[in-house]
């Protein structure tokens, strides 16, 4: 295996940390300032897009661009550590128009849209002159389980029916956001399964019950309830409760075909976690850089932090587990790159290895090192622990991610089964004379 990234993608890089040193740090305090003032999004933002643009900063994300379309193209691997240096600063990643969810539905768009629907949203997301929303999650359902989403979509003449309730949909409050693509159980497999345990309607297996819809915003039906906050924050481009009721669009607003929405879902997933991951490393880089420069200046007791055994073992326990999150990630990247990884990897990398666990120690410590201040927004350490802390739960919680990789791993046993009992050594064993043929 080789994780070694391109020139290309090293020169990208450079570029991208000195336009974000001079641009995006000094704009930082006016981009929370207007936040806090209710003028979202900032009305410099589109300039900053604009110059990222010119620098050819602009959808690093995908590598199946054609040659017609506007990005570089990056494999995932090489768009890795773009990501991982936009991370630093949570807003960085829509000034290069690489932001989730949009990052995913394009994707998905890219893969699955029809000529006309691609005209209609994948166009404009890929100039960054709209945003887009997700949905999938529901409050009434463990959504880590897609088959159990209640939201129904049903055909009716020439129009597609949806109804339902989804929430913590990322995106829907941005005032730009103009499309969302709704994950739905299809009514006539709901309507089939009659109780049937196993979730089977007239011979439909589970994951071929539910499909994708592309939903204008302005739709009428379609009701954004709230903007939920997460750990009492509030982002302004929202995590937001969304009601479809008898939403109705044209039957052409399905993605791909009847039935295949669960499949899209998983395809969505992997290069998103990549993204998702790689910039939670960033936020733990910051903090452990944050908290090194603390432990040096501050003292206590007559002492510089520094000096302390345990803040020496909270410094190096971080870098191991910020070193060994990347690598697990990076794998992942270049799995991805070369061929579709199983689904055993994918799991494998979200819970630990891809930044979960890590972000919430790593960020835990730092907060602990800077004191009081680590829990108010002088610093960007509590913003980033409550991101890490919700990563637990997004794209399927850590115990779902366990339970796939535990199950492959005792299917593995299963299949050689015995095998490593020529390891033992009973008295037995012991006793008997090795045998050469």
């Amino acid at each position: 295996m080789d994780f070694a990234h391109t020139l290309r993608a090293q020169a990208l890089l450079q570029t991208l940390d000195a336009f974000m040193q001079r641009y995006l740090l000094p704009h930082n305090p006016a981009w929370h300032r207007s936040v806090h003032d209710g003028v979202y999004p900032p009305p410099f933002l589109e300039d900053l897009k604009t110059l990222a643009r010119e620098e050819g900063l602009w959808n690093l994300f995908l590598p199946s661009l054609a040659a017609d379309e506007p990005g570089t193209a990056l494999s995932h691997l090489d768009y890795a550590p773009l990501a991982e240096a936009m991370g630093r600063l949570p807003w960085a990643s829509e000034v290069f128009n690489c932001s989730a969810p949009d990052t995913g539905n394009m994707e998905l768009l890219h893969r699955f849209a029809t000529p006309a629907q691609r005209a209609q949203w994948l166009t404009p997301l890929l100039e960054g002159r709209i945003r887009s929303a997700f949905a999938m999650s529901e409050p009434d359902v463990a959504s880590s389980d897609p088959t159990n989403l209640q939201t129904l979509v049903r055909r009716e003449g020439d129009a597609l029916v949806l109804n339902g309730r989804k929430w913590f949909i990322t995106g829907a409050a941005h005032p730009h956001c103009k499309l969302l693509i709704v994950m739905c159980r299809n009514a006539d497999a709901h309507a089939a399964t009659n109780g049937d345990e196993n979730g089977h309607g007239h011979g439909k297996p589970q994951h071929h019950q539910h499909s994708m819809v592309l939903v204008p915003m302005d739709t009428p039906g379609l009701q954004v309830l709230r903007n939920i906050p997460v750990m009492h924050h509030t982002a302004p481009e929202g995590h937001c409760e969304i009601l479809l009721r008898n939403v109705r669009v044209p039957a052409d607003a399905l993605l791909d075909a009847w039935g295949e929405g669960f499949a899209m879902a998983q395809a969505r997933l992997g290069p998103g976690r990549v993204h998702h991951c790689m910039r939670t490393i960033g936020q733990c880089e910051l903090a452990l850089e944050l908290a090194s420069e603390r432990a040096l200046e501050r003292q206590a007791f007559g002492k510089y932090l520094s000096d302390y055994a345990n803040v020496q073992d909270w410094i190096a326990e971080s870098r191991i587990e910020i070193d060994q999150a990347r690598l697990l990630v990076l794998q992942t990247a270049w799995l991805l790159t070369r061929a579709r990884p199983t689904r055993r990897r994918c799991a494998r990398r979200s819970p630990s290895g891809g930044g979960r666990a890590a972000a919430t120690r790593v960020v835990d410590r730092a907060m602990q090192a800077f004191g009081a201040m680590g829990l108010s927004p002088d610093t960007p350490l509590a913003y980033f622990w409550s991101w890490g802390r919700a990563l637990h739960l997004m794209d399927g919680p850590d115990e779902v991610h366990l339970r796939t990789v535990a199950r492959q791993e005792l299917a593995r046993a299963q299949a050689r089964m015995g095998a490593s009992a020529a390891y033992f050594t009973t008295p037995e064993q012991l006793q008997a004379p090795p045998r050469l043929r």
